[in-house]
């Protein structure tokens, strides 16, 4: 008898399991772009990437991000369809003086440079991490995703996904700031 009613409420502590975790998934409170990064407040990872092949646009390395102000590390792909969306939000970031580097994420060299021939190059450095080798030292999940750190080279902020204006605002100015100080 107890057995059969510990099996009769089996079906409902599954489901309420999984109501509460598709409830908190649902939280408007939390921001999925939000990853927590092991690199925050750390040094980004020491890594050396060439240009891509073809580019005039140079390599970057770790040197290249520390020195003046802050800097924005944008990790990108052409086949990336996030990244055309965010392309715009960081040409205007960049125009407006912003340190803005890339990563171009294991991409063909011929269509990387056929995507910032279409949609321009904002970066003033690119590396091509044809491997992913260093797309994973930074802890990436997927592509877009942005860094911002500070002028030691430290890591401030970490953006999953892509930078539409309204966070811009939110989250990529203060961090700007915050890395500044």
């Amino acid at each position: 008898m107890t057995l059969r009613i510990l099996l009769g409420a089996l079906p409902l502590a599954i489901f309420l399991a999984a109501a509460g975790f598709f409830l908190w998934g649902l939280d408007p409170e939390r921001d999925p772009s939000e990853i927590p990064s092991a690199l925050i407040g750390n040094p980004a990872p020491d890594f050396e990437l060439g240009p891509i092949p073809g580019s005039q646009t140079p390599g970057l390395s770790r040197a290249d991000l520390a020195g003046e102000g802050p800097v924005l590390v944008n990790v990108f792909a052409s086949w990336c369809v996030p990244c055309r969306a965010e392309h715009g939000v960081l040409t205007e970031l960049a125009d407006e003086g912003v340190r803005l580097v890339g990563i171009d994420y294991k991409d063909k060299p011929e269509d990387a440079l056929a995507y910032l021939a279409e949609l321009g190059n904002p970066y003033e450095r690119i590396g091509a991490d044809l491997s992913g080798r260093v797309g994973i030292e930074w802890g990436i999940s997927g592509v877009p995703e942005t860094f911002v750190l500070d002028r030691e080279g430290r890591v401030v902020y970490r953006h999953v996904g892509p930078i539409m204006a309204p966070e811009v605002e939110r989250r990529i100015r203060p961090a700007l700031e915050r890395a500044a100080r």
